[in-house]
């Protein structure tokens, strides 16, 4: 390509801005020059060197083809040649090629953008195989193409940005780019890039040899999986396979696994400390940058000072990481959080720390769990035996560590939970198919409601654990229905984050008489006794080993946690149909806005609670 005079210093630029990003993506230093100059250009010219063609008959293949696997649900199949008459070289600093998206989407947004995009429906229609031949767009055609689509789409998340922002993106390269098929040996590799000048993606193509004319150009839809069972699980939405054969039971894991979880989060523990003492009338000088802290606390043995260094008590909005040094130099400060707390507030820890109770199944309280990262074959096996057996099948997959419902997406599709493990770190959970429901007048109709109660960790040994009186309640605003499963106003609750949709709010204290009026044989007392019941397992489980095994008994730490549930319908023993609790997650440093703005004296109440050990007439109850 022709260089003009400011081509150097262009290039310089390019590199500097986006060399990080081709490093980590194994793009060859090799063609990055032509690369930019494409890029800038806009030089789309694949054509030149690649042509589609139609395959007959595959079974007259010779046997190198066989490890080329189908597009699945496409009538015709396809496969990308070399067309160029002398091939193609991968020294040739210039073999490096641009592949446009036909289609950037979140998951949330697909199906209103498949409704509202004229000419999109019918190109990804094309793309997947699925009928169509209407003018207007149609719940089923939708559903199919979505249902099919994760065998053409491809992921790429921003590195910054907002936590709405930062949501994985996913994508489906243009109808050259989705003919090209995946081979175990491939020819190819193809990667996502973010061109920051013009705030586009595309996809990358650059050869892994030399290749003659008339060779497939193929790429490896698992490039880098080493392990060939999870290998295996990953080509699933390609090569179909049967894992029911793999024990679907998962346990504990290994030490190893808490101490990279300790590694990865950079936390010091503390040396060994006495339990420190006060006297009685004792005024705390409290540090927060926590605004809720700021605005609220106004007890009479509290003082707010902003010099961290003079304080006693540290209430902190970010993680706090140094517990060694704070030991050494100041035992006497207390601090709003526990050493390896994130053992239950990041949700693949949650999960393992809970299977030391309730034996193989697991606890009653937690959602059937799987981690996709560790335990991707398990849970295929689970999801196609409960296939076969015909039992419900509905899922849903969770950022290990993001909140406020943000890339949690509820499916039945296998092939959509397998690939959900390619954009961030999830666990994929049983959804709740039954669960216990409130009828809204508003609406006329029962929808999904969950429950967050505030729980205060004042020490781990021995166990001292309290909840609020006060609980909060989030409801759903469409009627409950097993379909539609993208609608996240009828599978989701968290509303209060979203522009202009309704939030519905009832204070507790209403909805424990609304309850029990809409199921006469239940008292919230004894289902409240059985929440309560739940979280004590919980926190024994996750304080039962020392750290990093389990949360650190270190005597200055104190906590609060949200943990947010839902009630499912089960039987017991006897057949008899009870409420169930479901713990959802634990969030850390809980949004108290609500608490505040309808219970001044919340934060009152909690460090009396927390720092003074004073529980009677501050709103609590003593769980354990």
């Amino acid at each position: 390509m022709e260089q003009g005079p400011e081509q150097p210093q262009q290039f310089q630029l390019f590199a500097d801005v986006h060399g990080a990003a081709l490093r980590a993506s194994g793009v060859p230093t090799l063609y990055w020059e032509s690369l930019q100059q494409k890029l800038a250009q806009e030089v789309f010219d694949a054509g030149d060197a690649f042509g589609i063609m139609r395959v007959e008959d595959e079974a007259d293949e010779d046997d190198s083809e066989e490890k080329v696997s189908l597009n699945p649900g496409t009538p015709l199949i396809y496969q990308v040649i070399i067309t160029k008459e002398d091939g193609l070289q991968a020294t040739d600093a210039n073999s490096i090629f641009l592949i446009d998206h036909a289609w950037t989407y979140r998951v949330d947004q697909a199906r209103q953008q498949l409704w509202d995009t004229p000419g999109l429906l019918h190109r990804m229609a094309n793309l997947t195989g699925v009928e169509f031949h209407g003018e207007v767009p149609d719940d089923d055609t939708i559903d199919s193409v979505l249902a099919d689509l994760w065998a053409f789409s491809h992921t790429y998340k921003l590195s910054q940005g907002t936590a709405e922002e930062r949501v994985p993106i996913w994508y489906v390269m243009d109808e050259f780019g989705s003919q090209i098929r995946h081979s175990d040996e491939p020819t190819f590799q193809v990667v996502p890039f973010f061109y920051g000048p013009a705030q586009v993606a595309f996809s990358l193509l650059w050869p892994l040899r030399d290749l003659a004319h008339g060779e497939e150009v193929t790429w490896d839809h698992a490039h880098g999986e080493q392990n060939p069972l999870v290998r295996q699980c990953r080509l699933l939405p390609w090569q179909p396979a049967d894992f029911k054969g793999i024990d679907a039971s998962v346990s504990e894991p290994p030490e190893e696994y808490f101490k990279a979880v300790f590694t990865d989060n950079n936390e010091k523990l503390p040396l060994p400390i006495e339990p420190p003492v006060y006297q009685k009338d004792k005024i705390f000088k409290v540090y927060s940058d926590f605004k809720q802290v700021v605005e609220n606390l106004d007890g009479p043995r509290f003082a707010l000072t902003e010099d961290e260094e003079e304080a006693d008590i540290l209430y902190l909005y970010n993680h706090f990481k140094d517990y060694r040094t704070l030991s050494e130099q100041r035992p006497r400060v207390l601090v709003n959080q526990f050493p390896c707390e994130n053992l239950v507030t990041v949700k693949d820890c949650l999960a393992a720390v809970a299977r030391r109770a309730g034996g193989v199944d697991g606890p009653k309280w937690l959602p059937m769990t799987y981690n996709l990262c560790t335990e991707l074959p398990q849970f295929v096996s689970c999801y196609q035996q409960r296939q076969d057996r015909g039992e419900d099948n509905h899922w849903i997959c969770k950022p290990w560590n993001l909140a406020r419902g943000l890339d949690t997406h509820v499916t039945n599709n296998l092939n959509c939970i397998i690939r959900q493990r390619e954009s961030t770190p999830k666990v994929v959970c049983k959804y709740i198919e039954n669960p216990v429901l409130f009828e809204r007048d508003d609406i006329e109709g029962l929808v999904k409601f969950d429950i967050r109660y505030i729980i205060l960790l004042h020490s781990v040994q021995p166990l001292q654990l309290y909840a609020y009186n006060v609980f909060w309640l989030r409801f759903s605003n469409r009627p409950f229905s097993l379909d539609h499963l993208d609608d996240t106003q009828k599978h989701f609750t968290v509303m209060n984050y979203a522009a202009g949709i309704p939030l519905k709010q009832i204070h507790y204290n209403d909805f424990i008489p609304m309850f029990e009026k809409q199921y006469p044989k239940y008292s919230w007392a004894g289902v409240q006794e059985e929440i309560y019941k739940s979280f004590v397992e919980l926190f024994q489980v996750a304080t039962v080993k020392p750290a990093p095994y389990g949360i650190c008994n270190y005597p200055s730490s104190r906590a609060i946690y949200a943990v947010d549930l839902m009630l499912k319908w089960d039987a017991d023993g006897d057949g008899r149909r009870i409420m169930q609790p479901q713990i959802l997650e634990v969030n850390y440093n809980p949004d108290c806005v609500r608490a505040c703005k309808y219970h001044p004296d919340f934060f009152n109440d909690v460090f009396s609670v927390l720092f003074l050990e004073e529980a009677t007439g501050h709103n609590v109850t003593l769980l354990s």
